[in-house]
């Protein structure tokens, strides 16, 4: 049974920093795809940053995150993290990690498996 659990939200002030994890069991990854999403309060789930388990390639969503939000993988604890940076009220959000077979995607749907997530908040 595979399955990914989110760790490491919390509150933080703005210009603070977060580190989210996402532990990943149940079967081989390394054919997969991790994606970080997050879904504020009214707003969809949107993509925020994915990174390839075999090579690491990397892809963001915007300059709105990249330089600030940096995905990394460690193949030996089967974990994926999320570092957050200089983070502002805007990124408050619960952030998920989810898992897609094959090929790099930016859509919800496209991605096979899904954690509970954890919640974010950056007080002004």
């Amino acid at each position: 049974q595979v399955q990914l659990v989110e760790s490491g939200g919390g509150l933080v002030q703005t210009g603070g920093s977060l580190r989210l994890s996402c532990a990943a069991s149940g079967r081989t990854f390394s054919s997969y795809y991790m994606g970080w999403f997050r879904q504020a309060p009214g707003k969809e789930r949107e993509f925020v940053v994915a990174i390839s388990w075999r090579d690491g390639s990397t892809y963001y969503k915007d300059s709105s995150v990249k330089g600030r939000f940096t995905i990394s993988r460690d193949n030996a604890k089967n974990t994926v993290y999320l570092q957050m940076d200089s983070l502002k009220p805007e990124d408050t959000a619960v952030y998920y990690c989810a898992a897609r077979y094959g090929r790099y995607g930016s859509s919800p749907s496209g991605y096979d498996y899904w954690g509970q997530g954890t919640q974010v908040t950056v007080s002004s």
